[in-house]
C-alpha cells in the first residue's frame, strides 16, 4: 500500500512520527485530548472537516493536500495563454514552410492526447505553435483536427465565442469532405451549446448526421420520425411549443472507414439529443438517443481516428444528462450508478469522464444529495484535475456544494484551491 492509499488517520500518524511528536504532544498543540488523537489516527473518529485538516497540517508543517493524499500537480485557475491562441487564430499569412506531413501529424496526435488526458495548461502552450504550423499544410484532415482541438479547449476554458471561431475554421477546412465536415460540426455544436444556443446547435447537427448515416429503414437503427433536417429547419415554431465519450466499440482494432463514419454520426446524434434536451424538447431527445443507441450497437470495434469516444457508454452518458435536463435527477443518478460500474467506463478518456462527473454533481444537487455531489466532484478531480480546477463553469458547482455546513472535506479543499474560500 502506497502512502496515497493510506487512510487519512494513518497518514497523520506517519507525519507525527516524522516530526518526532508523541500523541500527547500533538494533542497539546491542537488543544485536544490524547484520546481524540488516538481515535483519529486509528480511524475511529472520522476526519471530515477541512478546517480540522488544515489545523493538523499547520501543526505537522505539511500541506493539507499531503494529508488528504492529493497531489498539487495541477494549479487552479484558467491557464495563461488564451490570448496567444487568439493571436494565432488572427494570423493569416505564416511565412515559414510547414513541417513535413508526418511531423505535423505527430504534433496533432500529441495535442489530441494532451487534450484527452485533460492537461489543459500544457495544451494552451502547445496550440499557438501548432496553429502556426498547420496554416500552410495541404492536409485538410490535419487542419480540421487542429482547429477542433483548439475549439474544444477554448469552450472548456469559458471562451465559447472564440471556440466557435475555431470550429468554423474547421468547417471551412473540411471543404466538400462530408465526414470531415461532420467531425467539425461536433465542435460547432458544442460551442453553440456552451452559449445556450441549443436550437442553432440542433439545426447544424441533424443535417450533418443525415448526410453520413444510412437511412434508418435500411440500417436497422431505431427510426426517428421524419427527416433529420426537416424537424429543425422547417418547423421552428413547433420547436418552441414542444417540451415542458467511448463505449465498448471505441479504440478497437480496424473497422474501416464505414465504422469511423458511423461513430461520427452516432456522436452527432448524441450531441443533437443533448441540444434537444437543452431546448426542452425531451421527446425528441429520447428519440435521438435511441437512434444513437442503434448506431452504437452496430459497431464491432473501430479505429477512433476522429476522437469521438463514441459507443454504448457514451449513449448511456447522454441518457443521464438528458434525464437531468428534464428534471428527473433521481433517474439520472440511478443510471449514473450503473455506468461507472462498467469496464468500458474506465476506458473513456480522462477529459470525458471528468466533464461528465461534474455534470453528475449537478444532478446530485438537484435531488439534495450534497454528499453525492461532493463525491462526484472529488472523483472528477482525481480523474482529471484540470477539468475541475481550470474551468470557470465548475466553480459554480463547487460553490453550491461548499455552502453546506460543515462542507464535505474534499469539496472544501477544492473550494480553497479555486479561490472560493479564504
Amino acid at each position: 500500500m502506497t502512502s496515497d492509499d493510506l487512510p487519512i488517520g494513518r497518514r497523520v500518524a506517519r507525519w507525527r512520527v516524522r516530526r518526532s511528536m508523541t500523541q500527547q504532544m500533538l494533542a497539546d498543540r491542537l488543544r485536544r485530548s490524547k484520546s481524540w488523537v488516538d481515535k483519529m489516527e486509528r480511524g475511529v473518529r472520522p476526519l471530515d472537516r477541512y478546517s480540522v485538516i488544515q489545523e493538523l497540517a499547520h501543526v505537522l508543517r505539511v500541506d493539507p493536500e499531503v494529508l488528504l493524499g492529493q497531489p498539487r500537480s495541477t494549479p487552479a485557475g484558467t491557464p495563461d495563454g488564451v490570448d496567444d491562441i487568439r493571436a494565432a487564430l488572427a494570423r493569416y499569412d505564416i511565412a515559414q514552410a510547414p513541417p513535413q506531413t508526418d511531423e505535423l501529424s505527430r504534433q496533432v496526435g500529441h495535442a489530441w492526447l494532451t487534450y484527452q488526458h485533460a492537461h489543459y495548461g500544457q495544451l494552451v502552450r502547445l496550440l499557438p505553435g501548432l496553429l502556426d504550423a498547420v496554416q500552410g499544410t495541404r492536409s485538410a484532415e490535419l487542419l480540421v483536427h487542429a482547429y477542433r482541438i483548439t475549439s474544444s479547449l477554448l469552450v472548456k476554458l469559458g471562451e465559447a465565442d472564440l471556440g466557435w471561431l475555431a470550429a468554423d475554421r474547421a468547417m471551412a477546412a473540411a471543404g466538400d469532405d462530408p465526414l470531415l465536415a461532420a467531425t467539425a460540426t461536433i465542435e460547432v455544436a458544442q460551442a453553440l451549446r456552451a452559449q445556450n444556443r441549443n436550437h442553432l446547435a440542433l439545426a447544424a447537427l441533424l443535417p450533418a448526421a443525415s448526410r453520413i448515416l444510412p437511412s434508418p429503414s435500411h440500417s436497422g437503427d431505431h427510426e426517428v420520425s421524419g427527416p433529420f433536417e426537416d424537424q429543425t429547419a422547417r418547423k421552428p415554431h413547433d420547436q418552441r411549443r414542444t417540451g415542458g465519450g467511448a463505449g465498448e466499440g471505441a479504440g478497437g482494432g480496424g473497422g474501416g472507414g464505414e465504422h469511423r463514419g458511423r461513430a461520427v454520426g452516432g456522436t452527432l446524434l448524441v450531441q443533437a439529443a443533448l441540444a434537444a434536451a437543452g431546448c426542452g424538447e425531451h421527446r425528441r431527445a429520447g428519440e435521438l438517443t435511441d437512434r444513437a443507441a442503434g448506431v452504437a450497437a452496430g459497431l464491432r470495434g473501430y479505429d477512433d481516428t476522429h476522437r469521438t469516444s463514441f459507443g454504448t457508454v457514451a449513449v448511456e452518458v447522454a441518457r443521464v444528462l438528458a434525464a437531468a435536463a428534464r428534471g428527473e435527477a433521481t433517474e439520472a443518478v440511478r443510471r449514473h450508478s450503473a455506468i461507472v460500474r462498467r469496464e468500458a467506463w474506465r476506458r473513456l478518456p480522462a477529459e470525458y469522464r471528468g466533464a461528465y462527473l461534474v455534470d453528475v454533481a449537478r444532478a446530485y444537487l438537484q435531488v439534495g444529495d450534497l454528499r453525492g455531489a461532493a463525491r462526484a466532484l472529488v472523483d472528477a478531480d482525481s480523474v482529471a484535475p484540470a477539468e475541475v480546477r481550470c474551468r470557470p463553469l465548475v466553480r459554480t458547482v463547487i460553490a453550491d456544494v461548499a455552502r453546506a455546513q460543515p462542507a464535505p472535506a474534499g469539496v472544501a479543499r477544492l473550494a480553497t484551491l479555486v479561490g472560493l474560500t479564504r
